[in-house]
């Protein structure tokens, strides 16, 4: 991945202040640029190109999912001269299904300063805010919010405590993942009918003391967990979906089409 033509406007985008390092940039990202697919849920392709990723989620102030935030991320780290930064493929864990899900989520293992570490500001809600150290059986505190890395050779789990219990957030074989990988996971996540990336619209918001959630594969939803409580579900009224959107995701420019789901339309490569 190449570094970003400009590092200022990005550093701005996600109100980084200060000496831009792995740790600066992470939390300022996660926290900052919010997890939406309204591109394929409208059937538009997922771009991976790093001069749209600046376009999109930069100059335009869009949001993205993980193979667009991450490898925005990576060429962020590559601007400042991060010693290494190696794309992973992970699949996200399903309490409902014992079935192996698709290689569909993108993770980074950094190094960073002779020290390793699990790099990701692409998961949404129950997302890192802050890198973890790439060792299993480290935890690692976020403001609260608890994470850790465990081994089920041949992957590695990351784990979230929440309601009392280690939850399995993904799992993945600690192995470089080409571009040819990522641009053919990317295409099957952002265009399979069976994707609920396609199927439904998802949003995610993550903030130091909270994670926002909203969904829309029936009846609009809305999710908060703030740190160290249960989750609050709620039914969202279909005319309250753009305000939400704007106001507690930082998503503007949201409209419902014909049949009632949230769209950002007109917009294509």
């Amino acid at each position: 991945m190449a570094a970003l033509s400009n590092l200022e406007a990005y550093l701005a985008r996600i109100g980084h202040h200060g000496e831009a390092s792995l740790a600066t940039i992470h939390r300022a990202h996660a926290t900052s640029v919010p997890f939406e697919n309204f591109e394929s849920s409208a059937g538009r392709p997922i771009v991976l190109e790093p001069a749209w990723l600046e376009e999109k989620l930069v100059e335009r102030r869009r949001g993205g999912y993980c193979f667009e935030q991450n490898l925005l991320l990576m060429a962020a780290l590559t601007s400042i001269n991060v010693q290494e930064v190696t794309p992973m493929l992970a699949r996200v864990s399903n309490a409902s299904s014992d079935e192996p899900g698709a290689l569909n989520h993108l993770l980074l293992r950094v190094v960073d300063r002779g020290e390793e570490w699990l790099a990701d500001v692409g998961f949404g809600a129950r997302g890192l805010l802050d890198p973890i150290p790439f060792v299993v059986g480290a935890e690692s505190d976020q403001s609260g919010w608890r994470y850790r890395l465990v081994e089920r050779h041949p992957a590695i789990i990351l784990q979230t405590h929440q309601d009392g219990a280690w939850t399995d957030v993904y799992g993945f074989v600690p192995q470089p993942a080409p571009m040819v990988d990522i641009e053919v996971n990317n295409w099957y996540t952002s265009t399979h009918p069976s994707s609920p990336f396609v199927a439904g619209v998802i949003a995610g918001a993550r903030r130091a003391d909270r994670c926002l959630t909203f969904y829309q594969f029936g009846e609009p939803t809305f999710v908060e967990r703030e740190v160290g409580q249960p989750e609050v579900t709620s039914v969202v009224s279909p005319d309250d979906v753009p305000s939400l959107l704007a106001e507690r995701f930082d998503i503007d420019g949201v409209t419902l089409n014909a049949e009632g789901r949230a769209v950002i339309g007109g917009e294509s490569p």
